[in-house]
């Protein structure tokens, strides 16, 4: 496994991985399936065009934007990533904590 912070983030963005994503996913008690890696995926372009992990409301409007609206709303991101769909999407998509998320 590679370093994570105490919440369980990657300490170097360069360590992440499909594989490593997967072990993170498992950590918090999910499966990940196409569905879950599709939105894993935009949330890393979004990292990548914008330099900082989405909040919820971001992210919804990008998913909505790059998905779809049946796909980009807060219930389907809440049936993938429970909780704090932004926080743990993040996580396991290997990038660093949203700054609003407790």
């Amino acid at each position: 496994m590679v370093p994570l912070d105490k919440e369980g983030f990657l300490v170097a963005l360069d360590d992440w991985s499909e594989a490593v994503a997967h072990a993170l996913a498992k950590r918090e008690g999910i499966e990940l399936t196409d569905a879950h890696m599709e939105v894993v995926l935009l949330l890393r372009r979004f990292y990548q065009t914008f330099q900082l992990s989405p909040a919820m409301r971001p992210l919804v409007k990008f998913v909505g934007q790059e998905l779809g609206k049946d796909k980009g709303n807060s219930m389907y991101l809440l049936s993938l990533f429970p909780g704090s769909p932004a926080k743990l999407g993040s996580k396991i998509a290997g990038l660093p904590k949203p700054e609003n998320c407790l």
